[in-house]
């Protein structure tokens, strides 16, 4: 005997509407109205009947936020969402739009300790398809009553395929938030209508150190307005203002949008907690903060990053970020947490390594250098939240990156000549690095005839960004390992902190060639134009 379904069409267009196309909200409609899922498929789920559809919206469960998928890495993604009360996550897909054929997952609760946020790993993928999912809630209270599914979809990869992947990084920095009167966040709806495979977002995925004003006044004596919230209306302490940052950011219908239909590679840097932190240090120059241990307020930032980012967890260690992808045989993917492991913010010109030199530390070294030395795909990417080369002060005289200045090898950069004349000595071959953090774009070539420290192969690293967030640049170049400008896109005469109202905001996309394994490096403005490319054939 069928189940009888009440729509409530009116409330699906309201809910629907700013997470999907028209089609898909019409999918959507037809999905909900024909029985979310067979009831043969539910029972052999562990359900003893069909969801039922109620109209009520106190009763049934939210996805207030939309949906998002990442870390994919040959067949496996990870599917992401939040509810707003205590429910169980399910998602189904297909690879087919109208969801024939439809394989379902059962995932984990959503509780109140991850803030209702929960994630499903879908592994065993077809290769090189395009799958499209939806993500519904199961009332844990009563079984029989069901969110409104939302959809996403991302494209699985294939070897001997070409790729296309975008990267960028600082989102929702200095102040400049979502400007309704702008469109919100643009940019992520320039990437998007790029259509890349995947997104790398190189850290300062929040600004949990920088509360947003819901006005600011422009130079020109202009006004720009901001969405606010009570949890952005000051530093991030707790963990629940910790969590508001990250749902800020999802109150952008152009986030949501972009979450929905492109996965992800997420890393942290330093405004996921604060502005240049390290282990260990104290809190002795900033009012705004009632919670002096940074450590603290590390472990609250990690806990809500972990949540609000579709990132798998590793097996062996949940808490731990860096990771690496084996996108397919031509590309491979090592994500870096320059942060958690680093010693304290220096002069940094230590003669000799140890714990106050490490920046990525010694077993994320190891840990990197055996995937680089047993990796067989032909390009292999390093993301790096922080740009190599390029000098980045904490205070007067000491210093947040690796490089210090001009001169030989001091203080960080000894781990860093050591990861590159391993590099160098084993011969392995296609390594690029990409990475954000300064607020501008770039791309760099190091040169082993040009530099102080002579024992490495030459490379090249490209920057990008900020999303949104003020534009800053361009920064000092420190000659030791022989970088130099191939392009940048801002100049010395550049006023600091320009609002993403003047464009100036960057992200970069790289496509591989199947066929000739040519990597096209390409660094975009706000709206999508190629403000600089490059073609860097494979080393053989």
């Amino acid at each position: 005997m069928g189940t009888e379904f009440i729509i409530n069409q009116a409330h699906i267009t309201t809910f629907m509407e700013p997470n999907i196309s028209r089609r898909q909200f019409i999918l959507t409609s037809t999905l909900t109205s024909g029985a979310i899922i067979a009831t043969n498929l539910l029972s052999k789920a562990g359900f003893a009947q069909a969801p039922a559809i109620v109209t009520s919206e106190k009763i049934r469960p939210q996805i207030p936020y939309g949906v998002a998928s990442g870390d994919v890495n040959g067949n496996s993604a990870v599917i992401w969402s939040k509810s707003n009360k205590p429910t169980r996550m399910i998602v189904e897909y297909s690879t087919n739009e109208s969801f024939r054929n439809v394989q379902r997952i059962v995932g984990s609760p959503a509780l109140e300790n991850t803030d209702f946020t929960a994630r499903v790993h879908l592994s065993k993928l077809p290769q090189g398809q395009q799958i499209f999912y939806r993500v519904l809630f199961q009332d844990i209270a009563d079984t029989n009553i069901y969110s409104q599914p939302v959809i996403g979809s991302l494209r699985s990869p294939k070897s001997n395929s070409n790729i296309f992947f975008a990267w960028s990084g600082d989102t929702a920095g200095q102040g400049w938030g979502i400007n309704p009167e702008l469109g919100g966040m643009k940019i992520y709806e320039s990437i998007r209508q790029l259509k890349p495979d995947f997104f790398i977002h190189s850290g300062d995925y929040i600004y949990a150190d920088g509360p947003i004003k819901s006005e600011v006044t422009l130079d020109d004596g202009s006004i720009w307005k901001n969405i606010t919230t009570p949890e952005k209306s000051k530093v991030a302490e707790t963990l629940k203002e910790f969590r508001g940052n990250y749902i800020y950011n999802l109150l952008d219908e152009n986030v949501r949008r972009f979450n929905a239909e492109i996965p992800q590679l997420v890393q942290w840097d330093d405004h996921e907690t604060r502005n240049n932190w390290y282990p260990g240090q104290t809190i002795l120059d900033d009012d705004r903060y009632q919670v002096k241990d940074v450590s603290l307020l590390a472990k609250r930032a990690k806990q809500a990053f972990l949540e609000y980012t579709p990132i798998k967890f590793n097996p062996q260690d949940s808490k731990r970020i860096y990771r690496s992808f084996k996108y397919s045989q031509e590309l491979e993917i090592f994500m870096l947490d320059e942060r958690s492991y680093r010693g304290a913010n220096s002069t940094n010109r230590q003669t000799v390594a140890s714990a106050e030199t490490a920046f990525l530390g010694s077993p994320q070294v190891r840990w990197l250098k055996n995937q680089l030395q047993n990796s067989t795909s032909t390009w292999k990417v390093i993301a790096s939240d922080m740009p190599i080369g390029l000098v980045v002060p904490d205070g007067k005289i000491n210093f947040e990156n690796l490089a210090n200045g001009d001169g030989p090898v001091l203080g960080r950069e000894l781990e860093l000549a050591d990861l590159l004349r391993f590099i160098f000595s084993k011969n392995i071959k296609n390594v690029v690095w990409l990475t954000a953090d300064v607020h501008y774009a770039a791309a760099h070539y190091y040169d082993s005839n040009k530099a102080q420290f002579t024992d490495f192969k030459p490379f090249w690293e490209f920057v990008a960004g900020p999303l949104n967030s003020g534009t800053f640049g361009p920064n000092k170049l420190d000659n030791t390992f022989g970088p130099e400008v191939k392009f940048q896109s801002v100049s010395l005469e550049m006023k600091q902190n320009r609002s993403p109202k003047e464009g100036l905001q960057f992200f970069g996309t790289v496509k591989i060639d199947a066929k000739t394994q040519v990597m096209t490096v390409t660094l975009h403005n706000m709206k999508g134009k190629s403000l600089y490319s490059v073609d860097l054939p494979p080393e053989v």
